[in-house]
């Protein structure tokens, strides 16, 4: 994925650097999740492959105003803003978004995970559609607010 540029912006440069940052930490973080699956540490992809989506909605949460590090919170902040209300993103975003959390949870903090190598890398795929997604929306968000600048 291509990284966003510090000049696309025409929002305050706090803002913009946060929203910028935590995109860009969202790709890293995403290849971070990719090198763990060719060395064959699931686990740790797993954990990577949620803090890659976590990071896209901190993003899209600073650009509507909604600022929160729990976990459980912006999950369902997304839920209920993006999948019911204004039906930007479809339902399958919020079940993914769920899973990834519920793989690193079970990682991180039990030993009941039981994801293959094969289904890791389906993972990373659609962390990777995930993170598109949230990011065309920023980007046509922040295009809007700049032309009614």
């Amino acid at each position: 994925m291509k990284k966003l540029s510090k000049t696309v912006f025409c929002m305050s440069e706090e803002k913009k650097i946060f929203i910028i940052n935590f995109l860009n930490k969202a790709e890293d973080t995403l290849l971070d999740a990719k090198i763990n699956l060719e060395n064959n540490r699931i686990n740790n992809a797993l954990n990577r492959i949620y803090y890659a989506v976590f990071y896209s909605v901190v993003a899209l949460g600073y650009l509507e105003g909604f600022i929160t590090s729990k976990h459980k919170q912006l999950l369902g902040w997304f839920n209920k803003n993006f999948i019911h209300e204004k039906k930007i993103f479809d339902i399958e975003m919020y079940e993914f978004y769920r899973a990834a959390y519920k793989n690193r949870h079970e990682v991180d903090y039990t030993f009941l995970s039981n994801v293959t190598k094969t289904e890791a890398l389906e993972y990373l795929e659609m962390a990777r559609l995930f993170i598109s997604k949230v990011k065309d929306y920023v980007e046509k968000q922040i295009k809007t607010m700049n032309l009614q600048n």
